[in-house]
């Protein structure tokens, strides 16, 4: 069984499928805007940090996937968003793949740990090529967040 990893990162409602932007500032845009309503932090603060944070380098992993992550002072816990793009986008990720599978990590600015323990978690998700590959092939948010908790749920049973 595959293993997503972070999947009690995910609110219900955190998954964005068949997004339309043209590039990573569209793409930015939506996923803080979506955020904004999933955390009751300002979109345009997150907004800001995911673009300050970008300048920093490319949070573009490679094999299509990207985790933009800040840091914001307000919110309590981490929290993540997925996103599944209709095409794939220029991102400048560390390979030069375009990417398509998304996912932002919002997590509290005073806690390195659980700041790094959660990227941890993305990054080692996305980088299980079975996992990906059941990701792309989602037909609908629920497809997507289903398969993204499917491991929680069943150690929980």
């Amino acid at each position: 069984m595959t293993t997503s990893g972070f999947g009690d990162l995910i609110a219900p409602g955190g998954v964005l499928f068949d997004v339309h932007v043209a590039n990573k500032r569209q793409l930015f845009g939506v996923l803080a805007t979506h955020a904004a309503r999933q955390t009751g932090l300002d979109s345009d603060q997150i907004l800001n940090a995911m673009i300050e944070r970008e300048q920093q380098g490319t949070t573009g992993f490679g094999a299509g996937t990207a985790i933009p992550h800040i840091r914001m002072p307000t919110v309590g816990r981490v929290v993540a968003i997925a996103a599944k793009l209709a095409m794939s986008i220029n991102y400048a990720a560390l390979d030069g793949l375009p990417v398509d599978l998304v996912v932002l990590m919002i997590a509290p600015s005073g806690n390195g740990a659980d700041h790094l323990k959660a990227l941890a978690r993305i990054s080692r998700a996305l980088r299980d090529r079975d996992l990906t590959s059941k990701l792309r092939g989602c037909a609908s948010a629920d497809a997507l967040q289903a398969l993204l908790t499917q491991d929680l749920q069943s150690r929980a049973a």
